[in-house]
This record gives C-alpha cells, structure tokens and sequence, in this order.
C-alpha cells in the first residue's frame, strides 16, 4: 500500500478515538444517541440561573469532576477521550511517544477558589485583596488550576507523550487546529505519531452571561432538546455545552508496521483568518471559502470526492449565512446533493472541542456507513437550501468528509478525511 500522499507527503492514519459530550461518555453510547437524533441538550442545575435568559445547555453533568471548576472538568474529558483513544489504538498506555496538541478553552480562576479566597482576605471589597490573600495562601493546587499549560501537562505526564505539550486556543476551531498540528508534525517528519484533544468544561455561568451578551445563544428554553435549530428558519441562537474528542494519529507507514487497525486517514486540512470583525464574518464570505478551498487543495481532492460535510452548523443566524455562502461558492450547484449534518443539533457547540469531537464523529459515519441527523428541522430556511440530512439518519457509503470549524475572532479551520488512503 502507498503511504504517501500525491505531494510526497507522509500519509497520516487515525489508529484510535474517543468522546465525550452529553450524550455520554464512549464512542459506543454517543454513537447510539446521536444516531436516534437523541438530544443532549437539558436543564441547567449545576448553578442558579433565576436571573439568566439562557437556562439551558448541553453540559457534561455525570462525571465526579462536573462540579468542581472548568479546569478540573476539562482535564477529566481530556482524559477520558485521550484513554479510550488510546485503549483503541493499542499503544502503551504510559509511553505514547509523540507529541501532545490539546484544545482547550481560556483558564479563569473558579467561583469556589474566587469565594474561598474573598473568606480569607481582609474583604477590601477589590481585587488586590484577593491577589494578596492568594500570596498568603501559597496552594500550589489551586496555582496549577490557574496555569493554561497544567491540563498538558499532566496529560502529558499520565501518558507519556514526548516533548513540549502544545496547549491551544482558536477559539471555536480549536478542536480542528489541534489534530491540524498533529498532522503536520507526522508530514513534516517530525515524528510518526500524535495525540491530539479538544476538552472543554468551561460552561460556567460566566461563559452563559458572556455569550448572552453577545447575543449568540438561544433563550428558547422549552424544552431544552427542541433548543439548537441548526439551518431552520427559527433557529435562535447556538446552545453551550461541554465534552471532548481525541484522535491517535500515526504515519501511515508506522501504523501498517505495527499491524494496527486503521480507522481513516487524514487527508487535508485548512485554515483562514478573517479579520473583519470579532464576531462576525466577512460578509462577502471569503475567508471561510478560502479555508474550505485550502483544506481541499491541501488534501490534494475535489469537490467531487466530498460526499458528506459535517457542519459547523452552530444554530445562529450569522453564522449559517455564511457557512452557506461559502460552501455554495466552493462547490458551486452540487451543493444541493451533498447531505450536511450538524451535530450540534443534538450535543450543543462544544467550543474548543467541537473540531475534535465531529472529526470523530465524521471518521465513524465513514465506518458505519450512517449520517447523523440535523433534528429539530421542522422549518425550513428557503435562503439556506442544503439537504442538512433532517432529523432522521440516514444509511449512506461514505468515502470522504468535509468538517468545518468557524470560530469568533475570526478563527476558520476546515479538515478533509478519507476511509482509505486513495
């Protein structure tokens, strides 16, 4: 078998995956629910929100860590994602041996420590009284929870990854960014495998405020699982949610060496900027469009090979304007024949780990032959004609997939895969 690419490039195969979102934890359950169109999506409970516009989400709440902060949750799903990829993949489970990209969201000192500390401060009523009561406290615990890099770090301890972890944050294309690095890294030579996750645990109630200030999420609370309305006419607003993904990549040659089982192969991947504004979209579409054409060009395919897409698809108006605009640019009339899905309809918008967790997602409609619905498509948008694949699956042969991550500030990141290396 060929290992490398048309441009001479190593081949990089997917020998190992796992997720986590709020369908439940393991590729088996989420594969299951996200294919019965079950929704994830629930009431709020892990703190008040009388006050708040938004009260529901797509959070994580069945692991011991959901309750604790979004930087302890956030390492959990990393780490849960990151052990059943590598369970799959069967590499040593302490001695990876390659280098570690992790997505993930923002670090902020937790509500509990920010409380814990006012207690023990002389209640000056401003920041500086907090800082000085962290000094006094002197918690290395508490110091490692506010350090960007620690969920890396300890990631890349527990399974022995080589080299400096890579901890990143493009916002909403963080996820494809991470197994864009990993993939690069194995072309350019400079190892034969990578780990790359996205975990985010972040949807705390400022996360809640902060988007509802922005005007990007739903406040259609009733009932939660009708919430995220990915491309209909009534969609409102995107739903916030947590979870993880997590790929094994390996050049194809040292995964055909070792007798592991190949479960698709990385083909391309893109990115953009776009510079307009922090979050909108250039109106005229040109940096997604180049992202998609990037991506595409990258993976050495045409439009015609692509025959599913996994949707950024977040349920906002802006945004699915735009992911029309540019996917229509690029694959011109065909687009009409192309089923698209988003599984946001159903998990909510992940943030950091929303690349990584439909990269996962489009790898196992390749393998499983069956495209996840878009549910909650009752009304159709007559300005976005896509057939978004509505609310029932649907049993397709499927060989390559587009997936786009379009985030705010700007931040566009599309990846191409393959069942087979071609």
């Amino acid at each position: 078998m060929k290992t490398t690419d048309k441009f001479g490039r190593p081949l990089v195969a997917v020998t190992g995956m796992g997720v986590v979102t709020s369908l439940g934890q393991g590729k088996k359950d989420n594969w299951e629910a996200l294919t019965s169109g079950r929704s994830g999506i629930h009431a709020i409970t892990r703190f008040p929100v009388d006050h708040l516009a938004t009260k529901i989400s797509g959070m994580v709440d069945f692991l011991e860590e959901s309750d604790k902060g979004a930087s302890r949750l956030t390492y959990a799903l990393a780490d849960l994602a990151a052990s059943e990829a590598l369970a799959e993949s069967e590499l040593p489970a302490t001695d990876f041996a390659g280098p570690l990209f992790l997505a993930a969201p923002p670090v902020e000192i937790d509500w509990h420590h920010r409380l814990s500390l006012y207690a023990r401060s002389d209640k000056g009523g401003n920041w500086r009284s907090l800082i000085e009561a962290a000094r006094k406290l002197r918690d290395s615990e508490l110091f490692d929870e506010t350090q960007f890099a620690t969920i890396a770090d300890r990631l890349a301890d527990k399974y022995g990854t080589r080299g400096l972890p890579i901890t990143l944050s493009t916002a909403c294309a963080s996820g494809a960014t991470a197994i864009q690095l990993g993939t690069e890294a194995i072309r350019r030579g400079e190892c034969d495998r990578a780990l790359a996750i996205g975990a985010d645990g972040s949807a705390t109630a400022e996360a809640l405020i902060r988007f509802s200030l922005l005007s990007a999420l739903t406040t259609q609370n009733d009932p939660p699982e009708k919430a995220s309305k990915p491309f209909s006419k009534d969609r409102s607003g995107f739903v916030l949610a947590e979870g993880s993904g997590a790929l094994v990549l390996e050049s194809l040659e040292s995964a055909l060496a070792r007798g592991a089982e190949v479960l698709g192969i990385m083909r391309g991947c893109g990115e953009k900027a776009d510079d307009f504004h922090r979050t909108r979209s250039k109106p005229d579409g040109s940096p997604a469009i180049a992202a998609v054409r990037a991506a595409l060009d990258d993976a050495g395919m045409s439009t015609e090979e692509i025959e599913y897409i996994n949707a950024h698809g977040t349920s906002t108006q802006e945004n699915e304007k735009m992911e029309h605009l540019s996917l229509s640019t690029v694959f011109g009339e065909r687009i009409g024949s192309i089923p698209i899905s988003s599984n946001k309809s159903m998990i909510g918008h992940t943030l950091s780990a929303a690349g990584a967790i439909e990269a996962v997602f489009s790898f196992m409609t390749m393998r499983e032959g069956v495209i996840p619905p878009t549910i909650n498509y009752e009304v159709p948008d007559p300005a976005i004609e896509l057939d978004v694949v509505p609310n029932v699956k649907r049993a397709a042969d499927v060989a390559a997939v587009l997936s786009n991550s379009f985030g705010f500030g700007g931040q566009n990141a599309c990846l191409v895969m393959a069942r087979e290396a071609g």
